[in-house]
């Protein structure tokens, strides 16, 4: 049985609903805004998200969910679909996970205004069931990933960014919203539990960081399926390794790097010099002690609580997020 597949099948029938309930909740009297939404439920990817909000659930409620953790799932799900919409049109991107993107197919306007239309059938749907407490754990992740983005942007710009600044663009951008899944499971079958439910958020938020330093990883690894090495340098993204190095070399290989990653960034000879340089500097290593971390603390926090199958199959998804190939 294939990893995803052991992870899910402690959920698969809330699953199984679940993509009804996504289905409905997304319908409108517009017919070009049911085509594009139709598109968009049939492409889906993993659907690692509502996975943590139900097994998350189940785990801390001895295996109940309500319509709320339906509900949740689903504005999760309408909110971060908005958001990859949106950015795709700002990376200006024609494709995502081998399919064409909105703005690739529609343009960019009409995928702006169905990123819109998402996020308002997200917001309505707490709304309209007063859960208003599933609201802010959610609106809360989408102020804070904007915020990462632009932090990112800024930063960027100068390319001497400290460890704790990537940590905190990391965690706005990425962790935030597996966090504010993890939050809503909890939230969702125990809202007035406020300890568990920053306890979960925390435990979302260490599988994030850990998530997204081994995307930074990728960067460097000739196996990585999906993606070629080098694109986070071409782009002029810091990722953790090349901090490190940045952080440890002499100024004048220092020099060197900010000026491969600044100005040659597209010669590709460059880039693969830059890798090399990032491997025999041990920034490879030092990532993976940091992704190491995470998971042990996200795996401290599942210890606390007794065994299940919805605690055995959230271990096998931190593992996951670490052993993945792509």
């Amino acid at each position: 049985m294939k990893i995803t597949a052991q992870i899910k099948e402690p959920i698969r029938e809330e699953m199984e609903l679940f993509e009804q309930k996504f289905r409905s909740s997304m319908s409108s009297k517009v017919a070009l805004l049911n085509r594009i939404t139709y598109y968009i439920v049939n492409r889906k990817g993993k659907q690692m998200r509502p996975m943590f909000v139900f097994l998350v659930a189940k785990m801390v409620s001895g295996g109940k969910v309500s319509e709320r953790t339906y509900r949740g799932a689903s504005v999760i799900e309408l909110i971060h679909t908005a958001t990859l919409v949106h950015d795709d049109v700002v990376d200006d991107s024609n494709k995502r996970r081998g399919f064409f993107s909105i703005n690739a197919l529609w343009k960019n306007k009409i995928a702006v205004l169905v990123g819109d239309y998402l996020l308002s059938k997200g917001l309505l749907l707490s709304i309209d069931n007063g859960d208003f407490d599933l609201l802010r754990i959610i609106s809360v992740a989408v102020r804070e990933m904007s915020e990462g983005e632009l932090l990112q942007i800024e930063k960027a710009r100068r390319l001497d960014i400290v460890e704790e600044v990537y940590y905190e663009i990391i965690r706005q951008k990425t962790a935030t919203l597996i966090a504010a899944c993890c939050a809503m499971g909890a939230c969702s079958v125990q809202p007035e539990q406020t300890e568990l439910i920053e306890k979960m958020r925390l435990f979302g938020e260490y599988i994030g960081m850990a998530f997204q330093i081994k995307d930074d990883l990728f960067d460097y690894t000739e196996d990585a399926i999906g993606k070629p090495t080098g694109i986070d340098i071409k782009e002029q993204k810091m990722t953790l390794p090349l901090i490190y190095v940045l952080n440890t070399c002499s100024e004048e290989e220092k020099q060197w790097l900010i000026n491969s990653v600044k100005k040659y960034n597209k010669d590709k000879k460059r880039v693969k010099e830059v890798i090399e340089f990032v491997k025999n500097h041990k920034g490879l290593e030092y990532a993976t002690t940091k992704m190491k971390e995470f998971q042990q603390k996200a795996l401290n926090i599942l210890d606390e609580f007794p065994t299940s199958p919805y605690k055995e199959a959230l271990t096998l998804m931190v593992n996951y997020v670490i052993d993945r190939k792509i």
